[in-house]
This record gives structure tokens, sequence and C-alpha cells, in this order.
């Protein structure tokens, strides 16, 4: 049997497709690994995801997410340890394979951990108010992907 999907609050929902792009993007260093794409490349693109989307959307889940549980919870503690170990990957001026892979795995641990755990608990506990802001605050803006070297392709 496969996992119920869950059902995610409107509020939730473009961060919860943010994280899909961030699994792509974990889909995108593997596939660039495999296919044996200089390092540089793969890393040009994962530095643009970075600053384009993975920043903005730490800043949303830390200012506005993670209070509704407390950052004392030993789930948002876990999650803002992910922020900072993938901060520090991200950033590294490294392009090896050592670093992408790391990225790679961190990422996708990161992701699914709070889908499967920290967002539901975040639905229980949140407030229609704390929903709201939520919902102000992330921007629909459609996901524009960069196209200038599809290395993944």
């Amino acid at each position: 049997m496969g996992r119920t999907p869950i059902k995610r609050h409107s509020a939730l929902q473009g961060v919860s497709r943010e994280h899909h792009h961030g699994l792509l993007l974990c889909w995108k260093i593997r596939t660039g690994l495999s296919k044996n794409v200089p390092m540089e490349r793969i890393k040009d693109y994962v530095d643009w995801f970075y600053e384009t989307y993975l920043v903005p959307h730490f800043e949303l889940e830390e200012t506005y997410i993670f209070p509704i549980v407390g950052n004392d919870h030993p789930w948002v503690k876990k999650a803002l340890s992910d922020h900072r170990r993938l901060i520090r990957l991200f950033t590294s001026t490294t392009a090896d394979m050592k670093t992408l892979g790391q990225i790679e795995e961190t990422l996708e641990q990161h992701i699914r951990f709070e889908e499967r755990q920290l967002f539901n608990h975040v639905q229980e506990m949140a407030n229609k108010k704390q929903l709201d802001i939520i919902e102000k605050q992330h921007s629909n803006e459609k996901f524009n992907d960069n196209l200038r070297d599809p290395f993944w392709e």
C-alpha cells in the first residue's frame, strides 16, 4: 500500500509546491552527476535555485510557519538545524561531487521530513489567522525554471 496523499491546507499548498521543486532540484543534481556533467554547470544551477527560491522559502518557514509550533519543538529544532546545514552546503564555494551529493541527499530528506511530519503538525496547531498570514506572505508566483543550461535533459 502506498502512502495516502496528505490533504494540505490551501495556506500551505504554495510552500508544498516549492518543496516539489526542491525535490526536482535533487533529481536534476542526481541526473547531472550520473551523466558526468561538469560540476560547475550543476553548481551554477544550484546557486541560482538557492538564491531565487530557497532563501525566501527558508525565510517564510522560519518567520511564519515554524513559530506556530514553537521554535523549542524538537521537529522545529531539527528543521532549523537542517536549514543551517543546507545553507552551509549551498554557499560552499566547492563545486565537487561530494558537496553536490550532500546537497541532494540533505535537501531531499529535509523536504520529506517537513512534508510528512512537521507540516502535518503545523496544520493541526495553526489557527485561521496564522494560516491567513502564511497565505498572504506566500507569493503565488509560478515557478520559472532557469533553462539557460538544462544539463539534466
